[in-house]
């Protein structure tokens, strides 16, 4: 999609010769999508867009760790049932890791 001015409205600003010195009136393109990325944009500039980009991120992170340390790229039981116990296993796993670190004196031992 091109937005296009007209000869008259172009004719009139005093920027013309730089804006659009061989074209009688200026086109810029524009996508058909671009209002709902103006929109996209006006909302990542709110406070409450800040919050749930920094909650977002905690959660990312949780994902993260159960694949790369826990290795949880790939499941290896079948079934929906088996994938559940196996996510639950490895959820286990991660809070347990996080409540040892909260004990006064640290963990008492150090997983291989």
């Amino acid at each position: 999609m091109r937005y296009r001015a007209s000869k008259h409205d172009c004719d009139a600003c005093s920027m013309k010769p730089r804006c659009c010195p061989n074209t009688p009136a200026r086109k810029i393109p524009r996508s058909m999508h671009e209002g709902a990325r103006d929109m996209a944009r006006a909302i990542a500039t709110t406070d409450e867009y800040v919050t749930s980009r920094r909650q977002r991120k905690k959660v990312e992170m949780l994902f993260g760790h159960l694949k790369r340390i826990l290795r949880l790229d790939r499941l290896r039981l079948r079934g929906p049932h088996g994938a559940r116990d196996e996510f639950q296993l490895a959820a286990a796993a991660q809070n347990l890791r996080k409540l040892a670190k909260l004990l006064p004196n640290g963990p008492l031992w150090m997983p291989a």
